[in-house]
Order: C-alpha cells, then structure tokens, then sequence
C-alpha cells in the first residue's frame, strides 16, 4: 500500500532473491526501517520477536524462511520444527510451510531452494490476489451501509492491525475500506489502540494516514460506548484463525467488541481468506492461545524507549476467541458468508 506516496509491499525478495526485505515493525510510526532477512533464523526471530506480525504476513515470512534454509543446506524437518514454534495462534504459519513442504519433499536436493522460493513466491502474490478479492466483497457491505445514512460517512470499528502490514498488500478487513476511499465513498475509522502492543495506534493508523483515509484512534474501551450512541456502523475485523464451526480467534480484546456489537445491534464483520480457515479445529476452544511475556503489559512503546506503567507484574494471553453466533458475517474471497458457508474454504478457491 502507500507509504510517503510510493506503492509497498510488506515482504518482498532481495535484489539477488536470495533473501527478502521487511519493514521492522516494531519501530513504527516512529520509524520506517526495512530489514533483510537471509536465513531461516532470522526468518524464525522477525516471527517470534514480532518485527513482522499477522497470521498471512506469518505465512510469507515462514515461507521464505524455510527456502533460506533449504538453500543453506540445513535440514528441512529441523528448519519445519523451528518456524512452526515461531508462534503458536495463527494457522497461516503451517499452512504456508506444510505448501512448501508439498513443493520440494519429492525433489532432489539441488532442486530443492529453487522450488521453494518459487512457492514462496507463490504464496505472497496468491495472498495479494485474495486480499483484492476480499476487499471487492466487502465493499459491497459498505456501500450498502452508506446508502441507509447518504449524508454522512459510514464509521467503522477496527481492533488491531489486520492491514497491509498484517499481510503482504491491501490487508484483510483494511481491503474494503481502501477500496472504498479510492472510489470516493466516505468512511472513517475509529481505531482501537489495541493494548497492550498497541497495534492499532501504532500500525492501523499509520496505514490509513498513508492512505489518507480519516481516522481516530480510541482507547480499548471506548468502542461500546461509541455504539450505544450510534457512532458505529460496523465492526470490522481481521482474523488468526477460524476454526470449523465459525469460531473466530484473534487478537485480545476482539470478543469485547462483538460483544458490545450484540447488545447493540451493530454488525460485526469478520475478514479472513481461505489460509485463515482451519477445518481441522473443531471449535474455538481447541485453538492453542499464545501467552506473550508479561513485559508487553508493563511497559509501553514510546518514540524515545518503553516506558514503565505499572510496578506490578502482569499476564498477557495475546488472543481471545469470538463464539460463531456473534458474528454477523464473514468476508472471504469467495464472498460474503455465514458460518455454514465457511466449508467451501477448506479448499483452495477455483
């Protein structure tokens, strides 16, 4: 997407392709650093250590991970183990190396580093081609809402980042709204600060200020006061897993918001491509969720150093689950759908 009026991609391939360019985002807004990787283990510690975040960026990054580790030589099952451990919650990460597994097991090793990155390849323009098509189906949604209020913009709740910077371009629940902007259709955002990383304030809002889509940044726990006074049109948001039955897994805090859209009678709409579908998880009580250092909690980033905001230590689970039935819909590529209309994703789209 934008970023100082040039066209980005989150994770690209190096001049030589033998490595890929990220942004390091836990350096922004303050900060625009792009950063090689050229190993598997730096792959595995940009994942873990979060420079780059978001279940399909994930599955980029772990893809490439893995064609660095073939081209180095390491062995494939120890280099599969160790970006799987990268992060436990969102399915892209396996996804996406079980699809690089599947394009070299048979191979003969030279073979092999050549094949991957081109899956790789694969997988990062296939994540663009979903997004766009994500977008297309909702923005449907949001011309439909603007048409019950045509002399205002239509106002969205975001939680989290579920952006370009979440995937490799356009963003998953970013897509409609920047599609939106782009044919002239008013929106604003109302942009969760999303604690205790702050991927709202610090990443979603940079987006849109790149895009130039108007927004305003709101505490965690503004959103249902918002829509108890009709200043919500929608809540929007991105995924790290949707299991079989329509449960929706993602960031700490998402299951608030759905639950104040509830009581509201505010829709609640979810973003996810088919990557994000896990068929194979039964319900959202299956799903593995991540603890993250307590420190994220205790400290807060700021432009000059992590300052301290309380004297106690903390617990920090990184994601919460949003139950099937408070989901109004879910935005895919292939569509608008209901939880029953979640199978046609367990296959990749024709």
């Amino acid at each position: 997407m934008k970023l100082n009026g040039e066209w980005h991609r989150s994770i690209a391939r190096t001049a030589d392709g033998a490595g890929v360019r990220i942004l390091d985002q836990r350096k922004l807004p303050w900060t625009v650093e792009w950063v090689e990787l050229r190993s598997a283990a730096a792959a595995e510690a940009a994942i873990r250590e979060m420079w780059t975040r978001g279940a399909p960026l994930i599955g980029a990054t772990a893809a490439y991970g893995l064609a660095m580790a073939l081209a180095a030589g390491d062995e494939l099952d120890a280099a599969y183990a160790k970006l799987l451990a990268a992060r436990p919650t969102a399915v892209n990460l396996k996804w996406a190396l079980d699809r690089v597994i599947e394009a070299v097991r048979n191979l003969p090793y030279d073979d092999r580093p050549r094949a991957a990155f081109a899956r790789a390849d694969a997988i990062a323009e296939e994540d663009v081609a979903l997004n766009q098509a994500i977008g297309r189906h909702g923005l449907d949604l949001l011309r439909a809402l603007h048409a019950k209020a045509p002399d205002r913009p239509v106002n969205l709740l975001m939680h989290c980042n579920p952006g370009w910077l979440a995937t490799v371009d356009y963003g998953t629940a970013t897509a409609p709204i920047y599609l939106a902007h782009d044919e002239g259709l008013p929106v604003h955002v109302w942009v969760d600060e999303t604690r205790p990383r702050n991927q709202g304030a610090l990443l979603t809002a940079f987006e849109l200020a790149g895009h130039g889509v108007p927004h305003t940044v709101i505490t965690d726990n503004a959103g249902g006061h918002l829509m108890m006074r009709g200043q919500v049109d929608a809540v929007l948001v991105g995924t790290d897993r949707v299991t079989a039955n329509g449960d929706v897994c993602n960031k700490i805090g998402t299951y608030l918001k759905a639950l104040a859209a509830a009581d509201n009678g505010v829709p609640f709409y979810v973003a996810l491509p088919y990557t994000t579908f896990d068929p194979a998880t039964e319900t959202g009580r299956d799903v593995p969720i991540e603890e993250r250092s307590g420190d994220e909690v205790v400290f807060a980033p700021a432009e000059d150093g992590p300052a301290r905001l309380t004297l106690s230590s903390a617990a920090n689970p990184a994601f919460d689950v949003t139950p099937a039935r408070l989901v109004t819909a879910y935005i895919t590529e292939r569509g608008v759908v209901d939880e029953h209309g979640l199978a046609a994703l367990a296959a990749a789209p024709a």
